[in-house]
């Protein structure tokens, strides 16, 4: 018995620990934040809630993927740093440190030791020190921006970071120190896009060499050619993400997403509450609008999941999330699945541990 137990334990120790997904949705008017577990199939299963506070609303996660940090847009304005769960996918609050605004989006650096923040009500973003994996002290850099800062986002390379202005149509362009986590403007400091754009959420392509930009008020989905030395801009084209008889109505768009291989392109649009399927040319990377589907009401976030065979999306006016199956062939989608979530779900994360 001894010997069957101790080659038990041997065979049990030498078997990895299965790879898990986790999902993380925002509901900022119950201030929670809902937990899932993904398994292949796309199905998930309801992990519990857990408190944060009312309006959490922007999400991000480190790049080691053992933290979460949430954002409270109610004052007083904050970030919480969870720790992950590897076994169980519970979320356990490690810290709370001070914002200097109501911040709209967030995101880290390659390295995981900033994380970045930017206000649309401020028109400005913040810089704050991660150490150990922790927010813990206000911002160290604060800079003002142009009108309603919506989106900021750090390269691959983790040397240029872009900021959309929503309000003043632009995008701004900086290099980034990873030493001392500090931005410096680039020469332009600012590419424009034409008026009435309201240039929202940033999507980088696969590869780096593209990067694109949802208009919320025009539902335009703008591509830039990306200068790999200099990290400058250069706009390639405009597409429409909605159908051309949507444009005498008002379009609200939200989010943008690409799948891993680079070939799907993904937005949402509140009004009509759709997502929209385009696909993306191999050699230009230039959008094409495919089809539209119907989803979620007011339809805020969209995640792919890191094996690109999933989308999930998250209605405000909605107490779902819906789960759809990638075509991987035509990109198309299929509805595999919808949870119950928190009221005012906005924000999603998705977290693939090995």
């Amino acid at each position: 018995m001894k010997i069957a137990s101790a080659a038990a334990m041997a065979i049990a120790a030498a078997v990895p620990v299965s790879a898990k997904t986790y999902v993380y949705v925002s509901a900022a008017q119950d201030g929670v934040i809902d937990a899932f577990e993904m398994d292949a199939t796309g199905a998930l299963t309801p992990l519990g809630k857990t408190a944060a506070g009312k309006l959490v609303m922007p999400m991000a996660v480190d790049p080691a993927r053992r933290h979460l940090y949430a954002v409270v847009r109610s004052e007083p304005f904050r970030v919480l740093t969870y720790d992950i769960d590897a076994a169980s996918g519970a979320l356990r609050q490690k810290a709370d440190a001070p914002l200097p605004d109501s911040m709209a989006y967030a995101s880290t650096d390659r390295t995981g030791r900033f994380l970045f923040t930017a206000s649309y009500d401020g028109s400005r973003i913040a810089i704050s020190a991660i150490k150990d994996g922790l927010v813990e002290q206000g911002a160290i850099q604060v800079l003002p921006t142009g009108e309603k800062a919506h989106s900021i986002r750090i390269d691959a390379g983790n040397r240029f970071l872009y900021v959309t202005n929503l309000g003043s149509d632009q995008i701004l362009q900086f290099g980034f120190d990873a030493a001392s986590g500090t931005l410096t403007p680039l020469d332009p400091p600012l590419v424009k896009t034409k008026p009435g754009n309201g240039p929202r959420h940033i999507e980088f392509s696969p590869d780096g060499r593209f990067l694109y930009v949802i208009g919320e008020l025009s539902g335009n989905v703008i591509q830039f050619g990306r200068d790999r030395d200099r990290g400058t801009l250069t706009e390639l084209s405009t597409t429409l993400t909605v159908p051309a008889s949507d444009e005498q109505r008002r379009i609200w768009s939200s989010d943008i997403a690409i799948t891993p291989d680079g070939r799907f392109m993904y937005t949402s649009e509140r009004t009509s509450s759709t997502i929209s399927l385009l696909t993306l040319a191999a050699a230009s990377g230039k959008p094409s609008l495919v089809d539209a589907y119907p989803t979620e009401t007011q339809p805020r976030g969209i995640r792919i999941d890191p094996t690109g065979k999933f989308l999930l999306v998250a209605g405000e006016k909605s107490d779902r999330l819906s789960v759809y199956r990638i075509d991987p062939d035509s990109g198309a989608l299929r509805l595999i699945g919808r949870q119950p979530v928190g009221r005012a779900a906005n924000w999603i994360e998705i977290v693939d541990l090995p």
